[in-house]
């Protein structure tokens, strides 16, 4: 398909050209609800449903996928960026209002939503297996289906106007797009939060959570994506040189990281986060929270009232989900991930989720089926684990798998790495920031992210910081 003469990102409107791949449309598919360009060695994805928020459909996942294979072979395309039209969003998650409306038509409208999850978790896992820098401009609305094109990349730029969440459970589904693996690999309970309470993450926020890997100001997108583009890159440079190249290329626009608002996830939260969701049923959870309320008692019966406002059978799934997530690799989280998607289609919370709150108008509370947390039995969670009868195994587009992202030197440091620094070098509060910002290269928000963590976590003693 080649590309359409609409262009709405101005970096290209001065220079673009026509690249081709075999997509296959499908009657229905939207002509212009993706964008390619081409500009030197970079290859731009722009998702161009600007009025539905870039919401991610199959006809948009239909003409991404081969356009990406095509991209990886060729030696003229260096640089992947994906972006989205307007101020608004890159991507404010999946077109779930349509597979709702198909999922009431039965068994084949259930078959054709689980094929077009199928479609994304393939995409997702090219994205997180790709033999060149990705580069996802998390500018707006970045949610659920814009999160999965978004963090298994391995620059993730997050602006003023970003807004991330994985709302899944307000809808009666689960946090798919790999949230099986990212989440429960955030510092602490903070994964655990998230996707059971849908917390909104904002801006640089996105920075100190491990969500995004840079902070940009939106007004210098723009300039990023012209510099990108006059990087070159000899074949015979490898992966890490050509990423550690990008990275440089971010540094010289960095406009200093707000110190407002940053950690949100930090500090006297982040404790009662981790004490209320480190256990490993809902119902300790929620006593937990009660609990908290003779210390907390705003955010506790805040966040008791969320909770309740969500699919009971979504709440449990998806706890059991970052439990068993920490263990599975890159591939088995999205071949898992289809078959609970597959099991959510044949739910009714699924559906009534979806009218209740996106397509009723105002939005309304779900009746959900069972309608309590008691009433949701051990075995009818384990159901959503199996493979449903009917449904392939999803099979994935490469063989590329891993435990731990390998590109996680472009993110702020981990709680866990910092812990292991602590435990080993013994070194003063002062020493260990300065180790942590010379390692990461000068690198800014880390200074803020480590001290963060060692004033919550470390005690200084007569031979250093003691972990606590």
């Amino acid at each position: 398909m080649p590309l359409r003469a609409k262009v709405t990102n101005p970096a290209f409107k001065a220079s673009s050209m026509s690249t081709s791949a075999n997509t296959k449309e499908l009657p229905g598919d939207e002509a212009d609800d993706v964008l390619f360009n081409s500009i030197y060695g970079l290859r731009s994805i722009e998702l161009n449903r600007p009025k539905k928020l870039n919401s991610l459909n199959g006809s948009m996942a239909r003409k991404i996928l081969p356009r990406l294979q095509e991209w990886e072979k060729s030696h003229l395309a260096n640089i992947i960026l994906i972006s989205g039209a307007g101020d608004k969003a890159l991507c404010a998650g999946g077109d779930v209002a349509a597979l709702a409306l198909q999922n009431e038509k039965g068994i084949e409208g259930q078959k054709a939503s689980t094929d077009f999850f199928g479609l994304e978790f393939q995409l997702d896992h090219l994205i997180a297996t790709y033999s060149k820098p990705v580069i996802s401009f998390m500018d707006g609305i970045t949610m659920g289906g814009g999160v999965g094109l978004s963090m298994h990349a391995p620059f993730r730029i997050a602006t003023e106007r970003t807004v991330f969440a994985m709302p899944e459970t307000t809808i009666g589904y689960f946090p798919d797009v790999g949230g099986s693996f990212f989440l429960p690999r955030l510092d602490g309970e903070t994964g655990t939060y998230l996707a059971l309470t849908s917390t909104r993450l904002k801006g640089v926020q996105t920075l100190s959570a491990g969500i995004a890997t840079h902070y940009l100001h939106s007004s210098v997108l723009g300039s990023v994506t012209q510099r990108l583009s006059e990087l070159v890159f000899h074949d015979s440079v490898a992966l890490p040189e050509r990423l550690d190249a990008v990275n440089k290329t971010m540094a010289e626009f960095s406009v200093g990281v707000p110190q407002n608002g940053n950690q949100i996830l930090g500090g006297k939260l982040r404790a009662a986060i981790d004490r209320c969701f480190g256990f490993d049923t809902m119902e300790e959870i929620f006593a937990a929270l009660e609990k908290e309320k003779e210390t907390n008692e705003k955010w506790a019966q805040d966040t008791l009232e969320t909770l309740s406002s969500r699919s009971p059978t979504s709440l449990k799934v998806t706890l059991r989900q970052m439990r068993l997530g920490k263990k599975w690799d890159i591939a088995e989280t999205f071949k898992r991930e289809h078959q609970i998607a597959a099991n959510f289609m044949r739910h009714p919370d699924f559906v009534e989720g979806v009218k209740a709150r996106l397509i009723s108008k105002p939005p309304r509370q779900a009746e959900w089926q069972p309608a309590t947390l008691e009433e949701v039995s051990q075995e009818a969670v384990d159901e959503f684990f199996k493979a449903p009868e009917g449904v392939a195994p999803l099979e994935l587009l490469n063989k590329t798998t891993y435990q731990q992202y390998p590109h996680e030197r472009f993110s702020l440091p981990s709680e866990h790495a910092i812990e292991e620094v602590v435990r080993n070098k013994r070194m003063s509060q002062t020493e260990t920031v300065k180790h942590f910002v010379e390692r990461w290269g000068q690198k800014e928000g880390v200074a803020e992210k480590v001290s963060s963590v060692l004033g919550q976590r470390t005690k200084q003693g007569e031979n250093g910081l003691t972990w606590v």
